[in-house]
């Protein structure tokens, strides 16, 4: 064998040597590559696995919180004419308590219910408060008689929810919010809180879930509205949430009377229901938007009985008044009518400096009585009949005609009395120049006699 061809043979096998280590390469490579996407494959899948459970744990607690805040939502109703559920999912089944309910939040008449306990039965009440949930212009997402009767759960959530929205939430109005733009109930309710606790710097309300974990923004709702409830409210921190959760919800339930819908573990978790902090939180609204028109009405009643008592004081004060008025005329009157006058003419001029006196001093003051005396009925009057009241009227023999036909007789005596005292003191004067006259000539005749004597007597 040649040495070219030799080393042709050698050439040949080495490369048949590196063309079969580099597909054992890469087999390894593609064996490797392959492993690693099952690998990450397997990861995904895990993954995902864990995210849905993890998804459906948070539905489950989600749905256990609702169930327990929905339950204790009916029941707070419910309880008023002496009716509770134990399962929001089964009570509610015959429909007997979900027309209760309604009737309850509606003020409204439903349907009598069917009595028995057959399906047929059950489905025909249901129906019954679902038809009265539509002609409220409630719109149901595909809820059913069957759903409620079946138990379905998150249909009976969403059946109870949507009840709470319209007959709780959806009338929401903040009358102090000065604004055209139109806002949803939620977005109202969320204003109101806003605007309830704006004056606590420790507490900020963006939301129905994690504004209200550490418990401080249920106690600003209560401080503002009824701070001797938690007088102690700058001591409370964040730091500790049970404690400030547990607090609010002690004191609406044992002092206000709100029905415990929440709990502090419900509030202060990772994931904070809203649904179920909404339902409590409008529970406090209607709760302290109706002590605020208690207050309103009870202020407005205040004031009725207030201007009702003024105006029973008006009047006695007039019937004092008047009586006063009436007795100094009647008795002035009687004064005036005495013809008794003093046979000196000296006297009959006191009297006339007397009545002098009468007209310049004691009758202006009670002229003076008598025009405070209109003035007074008619203010009376006027305030009763603003306020919607039957205007006061004064007893026969005490009106203002009657005041007014007494004093024309007090100024008739009056002028009957100056005519009589000016009469008297003429007649008087008259008889003090007959006596002056008849002094005179009785002196001189006593003079002549006196003369005559003593010319006799010589």
């Amino acid at each position: 064998m040649s040495s070219a061809t030799a080393n042709g043979i050698h050439h040949t096998q080495a490369n048949g040597h590196n063309s079969q280590k580099d597909q054992i390469q890469f087999n390894i490579e593609q064996l490797t590559a392959d492993f690693d996407l099952a690998g990450q494959d397997e990861c995904n899948s895990s993954a995902r696995m864990f995210e849905r459970t993890r998804i459906q744990v948070l539905a489950d607690e989600r749905g256990y919180v609702q169930k327990k805040t929905f339950t204790k939502w009916v029941n707070s109703h419910l309880t008023r004419i002496g009716y509770r559920i134990n399962d929001l999912y089964t009570d509610l089944a015959d429909g007997r308590m979900l027309i209760r309910l309604l009737e309850i939040l509606s003020g409204e008449r439903l349907p009598k219910a069917t009595r028995g306990k057959m399906r047929i039965h059950c489905l025909e009440n249901v129906d019954k408060a679902i038809m009265f949930l539509q002609e409220q212009h409630v719109h149901l997402e595909n809820i059913g008689a069957h759903d409620i009767v079946d138990g379905n759960s998150s249909l009976i959530l969403g059946l109870i929810w949507t009840i709470i929205l319209r007959f709780q939430i959806q009338d929401i109005t903040i009358e102090e919010y000065e604004s055209t733009e139109t806002k949803s109930a939620k977005d109202a309710l969320l204003l109101w809180c806003q605007m309830k606790t704006a004056d606590y710097p420790n507490v900020n309300v963006r939301n129905f879930t994690t504004s209200w974990k550490d418990g401080l923004a249920f106690c600003a709702l209560i401080h503002k509205h009824r701070p001797d409830l938690i007088p102690q409210f700058k001591l409370l921190t964040k730091d500790n949430p049970n404690h400030n959760l547990q607090l609010a919800f002690d004191i609406c339930e044992k002092r206000l009377g709100i029905s415990r819908l929440l709990d502090p573990e419900d509030v202060n978790v990772e994931y904070v229901d809203e649904k179920s902090v909404i339902t409590y939180i409008v529970t406090l609204y209607h709760y302290f938007s109706k002590m605020k028109n208690d207050n309103v009405q009870g202020r407005r009643l205040a004031k009725v009985i207030g201007s009702a008592l003024d105006s029973e004081k008006m009047a006695n004060e007039y019937e004092r008044l008047v009586n006063d008025l009436l007795a100094w005329i009647e008795q002035t009157i009687r004064v005036l009518n005495d013809r008794q006058f003093p046979n000196s003419l000296i006297r009959v001029h006191e009297k006339l400096v007397e009545f002098n006196r009468y007209r310049v001093i004691d009758k202006p003051a009670r002229f003076a009585d008598k025009g405070n005396l209109e003035v007074l009925l008619f203010t009376l009057q006027s305030k009763e009949r603003a306020n919607q009241q039957i205007p006061y009227q004064p007893r026969e023999g005490k009106m203002i005609s009657d005041i007014n036909r007494s004093w024309e007789n007090l100024e008739r005596a009056e002028h009957e009395r100056e005519l009589a005292l000016r009469e008297e003191i003429l007649r008087q004067e008259r008889l003090e120049q007959l006596a002056t006259k008849f002094n005179r000539k009785a002196g001189l005749r006593e003079k002549w006699l006196t003369d005559s004597e003593k010319l006799v007597a010589r």
